[in-house]
């Protein structure tokens, strides 16, 4: 999953930014509506995590924007305005989703997963496959009943493969998925967190390598 956060308040944008990361989400921050337009403009987000007072751009007319494009991200505005009529212009902008400031962080976890699930093709809250079963909400992986423990990054590869329902996946794709733009596009990472990924979930394989094109959970 990838979000990206727009808020002006940078030590919120950040804290929330890190939260996020702890849930196994690639995020990118910015602190203004410009940033926000261009960065929407190249890179694929499932949510987008909008403050409605913004610099440069208002939140609104970015918010409009980003509908207009008729792109298949989803919007969770936040404002320090919080009454019914602030609810139904977001809304009406095109939000897909209204928070007011304060919030509690489990929530808004909860609402940017919730979205999340809409950004794309129907995707049941808890994934299978092939004896895996992971809990995004929970934070819980197993196999066959053995619960794994996995870091960040391997949970989101793992999430990302499961997602895909033995489609390959490329490691370009899991570097735009698992992985924020701070990250080098010809780093070995990928390789990396999938052989530990492979020791973890152990034997028989359920990873196979698809040469020259990815990964994806065999077939049986």
């Amino acid at each position: 999953m990838r979000v990206l956060i727009v808020e002006d308040e940078r030590v919120l944008a950040d804290t929330v930014a890190e939260g996020l990361r702890d849930e196994a989400m690639a995020v990118d921050v910015v602190y203004d509506g410009d940033d926000a337009l261009e960065r929407a403009s190249y890179n694929e987000y499932d949510v987008v995590v909008l403050d409605r007072d913004l610099p440069t751009v208002h939140g609104d007319d970015v918010c409009r924007e980003l509908v207009g494009r008729r792109s298949p991200t989803r919007i969770l505005m936040l404002t320090a305005a919080g009454d019914v009529d602030d609810r139904v212009d977001g809304l009406m902008l095109g939000a897909d989703d209204y928070l007011p400031k304060p919030f509690v962080f489990g929530e808004l976890v909860a609402r940017v997963r919730a979205l999340a699930r809409r950004s794309g093709p129907p995707v049941p809250p808890v994934l299978e496959g092939r004896g895996v079963r992971l809990d995004p909400h929970r934070r819980r992986a197993a196999r066959d009943g053995r619960e794994l423990r996995l870091t960040n990054k391997e949970f989101a590869v793992l999430e990302e493969l499961l997602r895909a329902e033995g489609g390959v996946v490329s490691a370009e794709r899991l570097l735009e998925r698992a992985w924020d733009e701070n990250i080098d596009p010809f780093s070995n990472i990928v390789r990396v967190t999938m052989a530990t990924l492979r020791r973890k979930l152990g034997q028989p394989p359920v990873i196979e390598t698809v040469t020259g094109s990815g990964y994806r959970l065999e077939a049986r």
